[in-house]
């Protein structure tokens, strides 16, 4: 029995992934499979209780991102920054209040949620993607490329990898690729992967009614920085931040406690009145992290020249947030990645 060749199979169904699919789409190109590890499409984007756990902002200068919703109709509308905003810089000092420049814009976020624009790039890819798949090998052959998973084996003529460089080591490749790739790989952090995130949501915006915009910067103390969340249409009410790595190490019910703690006191004891209260340690999730991850503290260097390349004679290209030379780590960059690759697949 001749097995079934496709044009292409993409591995991963995140940002860059998805977006691969509605290029190849778009240029006509509609034999490919979309094969993901998770139980779920989006990678690193994902909304629960109407809070963004990851992507959430973009800004003016983000080309591809505001192109891509303009093209799908998902809308966009800015973060709230107005009133005071916190910043905490030390145990020994008071606080520090600061408004933000009305005249400067502030980052944008998108309306529904960022899952919004994962809905609009899957729904109609939905037949393609096959959830619950992991890659465990990708070997070329004569004329194609076998793809192993741990359920069932594909063939396809062309392969993008969209997951992260450091996830993708896992894969065994043949043949083997490039020494210089593989050290690359190894080196190139994963965004996300070191963050714990936290969201609330609460009856009312209480922290509005008391001029505050719900931004605290916190240098010092359980939150690093936190935001207002509330939807676009004001009537779903949330704070959304990120949790200081430190109390990774201390039990959920402390971790939990030291956070409403320290935000109690810089917005008010309405904190502790929260409705849902949630956490997302993506240093947990094997899907983005490893064992072996590190904090970074400045920002990570993306877009390899390395990942611009094609291996296997020509029928496998890298893509990704991590990979992209422009906005690397956003996105944007996802989203850049997502399409030059496909651009470069088809000449």
């Amino acid at each position: 029995m001749t097995e079934k060749i496709s044009e292409y199979i993409i591995i991963g169904a995140g940002l860059s992934g998805l977006t691969s699919a509605y290029y190849l789409s778009k240029s006509g190109i509609t034999d490919f499979k979309i094969l993901e590890s998770r139980d779920r499409v989006g990678g690193r984007i994902v909304t629960r209780d109407g809070i963004d756990f990851g992507a959430t902002w973009f800004q003016t200068h983000h080309e591809e991102v505001i192109a891509l919703l303009d093209a799908l109709g998902v809308e966009k509308h800015h973060q709230y920054n107005e009133g005071k905003s916190v910043l905490v810089y030390s145990t020994m000092a008071p606080e520090h209040y600061f408004e933000n420049d009305p005249d400067t814009p502030s980052a944008y976020r998108m309306k529904g949620n960022s899952q919004a624009l994962i809905h609009a790039l899957a729904k109609p890819l939905s037949e393609k993607i096959k959830l619950n798949t992991n890659v465990v090998g990708i070997h070329e052959t004569e004329n194609g490329v076998k793809v192993e998973t741990d359920k069932e084996t594909f063939f396809a003529k062309k392969v993008i990898v969209t997951i992260p460089p450091l996830i993708a080591t896992r894969i065994s490749f043949s043949p083997e690729l490039p020494p210089e790739v593989n050290e690359t790989m190894k080196k190139t952090h994963t965004w996300m992967s070191n963050a714990i995130k936290v969201g609330l949501t609460f009856k009312t915006p209480f922290w509005r009614a008391k001029n505050f915009s719900g931004m605290v910067i916190g240098q010092v103390g359980a939150v690093t920085e936190l935001y207002d969340h509330n939807d676009a249409e004001n009537s779903h009410f949330a704070l959304m931040g990120f949790v200081n790595e430190g109390l990774r190490d201390v039990s959920e019910e402390n971790r939990k406690q030291r956070i409403l703690n320290y935000l109690s006191k810089y917005l008010g004891a309405e904190v502790i009145d929260y409705l849902t209260y949630e956490e997302k340690d993506w240093s947990q999730d094997k899907h983005t992290s490893c064992e072996t991850i590190k904090s970074i503290y400045m920002s990570p260097s993306y877009g390899n020249p390395v990942f611009a390349k094609s291996f296997m004679s020509g029928k496998l290209r890298f893509s990704g947030a991590e990979t992209s030379p422009i906005h690397g780590g956003y996105m944007d960059g996802a989203i850049y990645s997502g399409i030059n690759t496909v651009k470069k697949f088809l000449g």
